[in-house]
Formats: C-alpha cells, sequence, structure tokens
C-alpha cells in the first residue's frame, strides 16, 4: 500500500466512487434486481442465492436467466420449493445457465428444500454458530451443501470454498447482498450475525483489474490469498466495511470500458 497521503488520496478517490455507484440506479442493470423484484425474506434469500451462483457472464443474460427460473417456480420460489411434488419438478427441466444445468438446479431444489425443513433461514446454512468468520462459513456452506446422498459430484464446481483456494467471488457477493445494509438501499442486510466489517470482497475480473491499477492488490493469480490481501487493504480504508469498495472497484473498471468503447 502507498505512504499515508497517498492512501487519504485514494480513500478520498474511492469515497466518492462508492457514493457514485452505490445508489439505486444501479439495481436495474445488476443481478442484484433480481431478489430486489421480491418482498418476502425466504424469496430474497432464495432467488439472491440462484443469481450471484448464475453471475458470471453479461449481466443481461444472468438477469433474464434468473426471470426465466423465477418464471419456472411460478415466481414464488419459497412456496414451490417448500410445497412442490415431484410432478412439478418437470417445469425445471430444461433449464440452462452456461456450465449450470437441470440436474444442478435440481439438487440446489433438494438442498433448499431440506434445509428450509429445518431452518427459517437460509443464514443458518452459512452461519450455524456465532462465530462469523467468512472463511469459515465459506468452508462450512460447501460442506453442508453436499451433505447428502444425493450429492452430484458435476455440481461441486458452482459451489466453491476457501479451502480449495477458490475466490469464492460469487459466494462473498451473495454474502454482500444478505449481510450489507446502508442507506442507500441496494445491498439487503437481511441477516444479522455477521456484519459488514466481517464480509470479504467479491473479487470479479473488473475488481481485480482496478484493485491491480490502483496497487491494492499485487497478487496476480485470483484465488483466495488473493481475496484476503484486497480485503485487508481495504480494511485500512474502512475498517467497518470494506465490501462497499465493490462498487468503486466495479463501477471505475465499467467506466473505462465504456470511455474505449467510445473512443
Amino acid at each position: 500500500m502507498q505512504k499515508r497521503k497517498d492512501i487519504f488520496d485514494l480513500k478520498s478517490m474511492l469515497d466518492s466512487k462508492v457514493e457514485q455507484y452505490n445508489t439505486s440506479d444501479f439495481i436495474k442493470d445488476d443481478p442484484i434486481c433480481i431478489p430486489h423484484l421480491f418482498s418476502k425474506k425466504e424469496d430474497i434469500e432464495i432467488m439472491g442465492f440462484f443469481a450471484a451462483i448464475f453471475a458470471w457472464g453479461q449481466r443481461k443474460t444472468i438477469i433474464n436467466k434468473c426471470k426465466e427460473l423465477a418464471e419456472r417456480m411460478d415466481n414464488s420460489p419459497y412456496d414451490f420449493i417448500k410445497n412442490h411434488k415431484d410432478t412439478d419438478l418437470t417445469k425445471l427441466l430444461g433449464f440452462k445457465h452456461r456450465t449450470f444445468n437441470d440436474s444442478d438446479l435440481l439438487y440446489c431444489i433438494d438442498f433448499t428444500q431440506r434445509h428450509y425443513s429445518m431452518f427459517e433461514s437460509l443464514e443458518d446454512a452459512f452461519f450455524p454458530t456465532e462465530d462469523t468468520n467468512v472463511e469459515k462459513a465459506l468452508n462450512h456452506f460447501q460442506e453442508y451443501f453436499f451433505d447428502s446422498p444425493n450429492t452430484l459430484q458435476r455440481t461441486r464446481k458452482h459451489i466453491p470454498s476457501p479451502k480449495q483456494k477458490s475466490a469464492c467471488k460469487r459466494l462473498n457477493l451473495y454474502l454482500r447482498w444478505m449481510v450489507r445494509k446502508d442507506k442507500n438501499g441496494v445491498d439487503f442486510g437481511l441477516w444479522e450475525k455477521a456484519k459488514p466489517k466481517d464480509l470479504i470482497i467479491p473479487l470479479d475480473l473488473h475488481v481485480e483489474r482496478t484493485a491491480h491499477k490502483l496497487g491494492l492488490l499485487k497478487r496476480d493469480k485470483p484465488d483466495w490469498s488473493a481475496t484476503m490481501e484486497l480485503t485487508e487493504n481495504l480494511r485500512l480504508l474502512d475498517i467497518n466495511d470494506p465490501v462497499k469498495y465493490d462498487y468503486a472497484l466495479f463501477g471505475i473498471s465499467v467506466e473505462e470500458k465504456n470511455i474505449i468503447k467510445k473512443t
């Protein structure tokens, strides 16, 4: 990281970018618009989970595939998952988003049905105790998610973990949505065990590229170690809410990309 004055200047610049991008205008073109279509907590959790898991590729495609999935579940995902009959599952056959197919989807439905039969919230799938360490939470979630005789080996690539050295970008994105909350209303803040200070940055290509340019990230490989390196540096800028800079780092990258397109 830079010297004290440089850090102050960097924080000032990034804080201004957070203010620019962390607004309701951000919602409509981002996968987070999907859980915002719902008001029931369980529906928000479920569709937020799928929107995060699908979050690779073009954002427009991600949003369209999420809307398709919601329609297949009669736009009532929690009710569908809790109360469906085997014959209802035929509505899900043929669903596909990139490498995620209907076999993966049916396993996710099976998991969420089993979970909601025992717990009221998906929060307990990540944080079963008062321990709010996110690395432990993600490792636990993967073990818990696949603790079933019906586990599909092919589905494992969609639910990575830090112990595999994965950056876990999509799951960290999901945790940001569920845990973080501020006056701007983009993230939901539905979960109360973990706090924004506990969160880990979702390391996508946009965030990684900007972080390298700003000297916030030195590690070349986008793995768990890089995610932790960047998060620790962001905590120097805001110890209580480091992942708010996800908006700034992502927005700067998209901003530069649009400028290049116009020139």
